[in-house]
């Protein structure tokens, strides 16, 4: 059942983002929808953050429930960076640096996933390590084409 669930919530993503992408009228339109994305990517991010700090019980549930709900968001911004829309805080690298952004983008997205699995093993110290990762690949995609 759950395997289901993943592969129709992949589904939706994937039309979900197909569908933002022919949904944009200006620019910046699809700017406002990625930094939308990000914001509550960042938030569900910040809600492991004590836990992942020792600051806060670990409750396996609320983390697999917080880690469910970044899959589905981190499938979104992405196709709000196609030609033509660029702007807000991106450097004009994300779209001249495509394969450099792309191999960024698959991090993440392999980061993602390996926090997912790490938050289904309940293993509190394999959870912090894919977080850890996952933390890592946004910066480095931050660092390379985020203005400052």
């Amino acid at each position: 059942m759950k395997k289901q669930i993943t592969v129709l919530a992949l589904a939706c993503t994937t039309l979900f983002s197909a569908a933002a992408n022919a949904q944009f009228a200006k620019p910046e339109d699809a700017v406002k929808y990625r930094q939308s994305a990000k914001v509550l990517m960042a938030s569900h991010f910040g809600r492991m953050v004590p836990v992942i700090k020792g600051e806060a019980p670990y409750d396996a549930e609320a983390i697999k429930e917080n880690v469910a709900l970044l899959n589905t968001l981190a499938a979104l911004p992405w196709g709000a960076f196609g030609p033509g829309f660029e702007g807000g805080d991106s450097k004009s690298e994300v779209w001249t640096d495509t394969k450099g952004f792309d191999e960024k983008r698959e991090n993440f997205k392999v980061a993602i996933q390996n926090l997912s699995t790490a938050a289904d093993s309940a293993d509190l110290a394999q959870l912090k390590a894919a977080f850890g990762k996952a933390g890592q690949s946004c910066k480095s995609c931050h660092d390379s084409y985020r203005k400052d």
